[in-house]
């Protein structure tokens, strides 16, 4: 455990924990023990709007205190039924604005931060010609320290022999049937 982890959470976990809470605070309130299925949410108007949200069918509209019915066949409820800014739907104090910008910019991030490694990944993957690291350097150093000291050693050898071959009379000339020709 380093010092900084005394000091709380990184910055880097920052956008994923306050993600985590906002739909950890949504999804509370449909956690809660909801009303009967056959309550008609127009019995909780001009009640207060915990009252109205704890049926999860139900939406509450701030600007007249009347508790409907979700329009479930529309993503968004219409104008005529509550304007967004006072509508509210899960929790009292998110409206519906406020929700969707929130909800908009969470998976904006979220697409931007995806579609940047995908890019990156495969400008990676694609650049090929990488260079190599030091361990990388090192071996091919190693390496090629290696092969010239045994074409040294070849050589040397190759040298050592050909002494031999003079010294014994085994000196291979570059055509055998050279010294026959010339009788």
């Amino acid at each position: 455990m380093g010092s900084g982890s005394a000091r709380g959470p990184s910055t880097r976990w920052g956008l994923p924990l306050g993600g985590a809470a906002l739909l950890l605070l949504l999804l509370i309130p449909a956690a809660a023990p909801q009303q009967s299925p056959g309550t008609a949410c127009s019995q909780s108007t001009n009640r207060t709007c915990q009252e109205c949200l704890k049926n999860v069918s139900c939406l509450w509209c701030n600007s007249d205190s009347t508790c409907v019915d979700y329009p479930v066949t529309k993503i968004l409820p219409p104008a005529s039924l509550c304007k967004l800014s006072s509508a509210r739907w899960g929790v009292c104090w998110v409206n519906f604005e406020a929700l969707i910008i929130t909800m908009s910019v969470i998976g904006g991030v979220f697409l931007l931060v995806v579609i940047s490694c995908c890019c990156y990944c495969c400008y990676c993957r694609r650049k090929g010609g990488r260079r190599p690291d030091r361990s990388e350097e090192k071996a091919m150093r190693e390496q090629e320290e290696r092969r010239v000291r045994q074409e040294e050693r070849r050589a040397e050898m190759k040298s050592r022999h050909d002494e031999i071959r003079k010294k014994y009379g085994l000196f291979k000339e570059e055509n055998p049937y050279a010294r026959f020709e010339n009788n």
